[in-house]
């Protein structure tokens, strides 16, 4: 049973462009989400100051403290996908974001050689754990 516990990140907002040519420092982040054209989450280790790269002299680079994961076993992702109601795609890697169990949340389905990772905002996630029967480390 998977349990979800703090995340710390680096939270990324620049013009679509600069993002695409963003560079992340492999060792310090493990994931990038890409939550819209303009705003990337680095699922990180170290300090932001080292996480990231970005080419915009306007980009907003700060430390996100506000979110919650945890990561997905294929049997998991099989029980997500009965609380969800929205699609999943069928191409990998893919990015879904909608309500699992009635609580928002993004879900990162990587390719296969990964694992899949959900996140969900620190304020919803003792709501969310409670739904799904999971545990919360803080």
């Amino acid at each position: 049973m998977p349990a979800l516990e703090p995340v710390q990140g680096v939270r990324v907002v620049a013009s679509p462009e600069a993002l695409d040519r963003a560079v992340w420092d492999p060792e310090d982040v493990t994931i990038v989400w890409r939550f819209a054209p303009d705003d990337a989450f680095g699922w990180r280790a170290g300090a932001p100051e080292t996480s990231v790269t970005v080419d915009d002299p306007y980009a907003i680079i700060e430390v996100e403290p506000g979110y919650c994961g945890a990561y997905l076993m294929p049997s998991d992702v099989a029980k997500l996908r009965r609380q969800c109601e929205f699609e999943w795609p069928t191409e990998r890697p893919a990015l879904v974001q909608g309500n699992v169990a009635g609580v928002p949340a993004k879900v990162w389905l990587a390719d296969f050689a990964n694992g899949d990772c959900l996140l969900v905002a620190a304020a919803y996630a003792d709501e969310l754990a409670t739904r799904l029967g999971w545990s919360r480390r803080r």
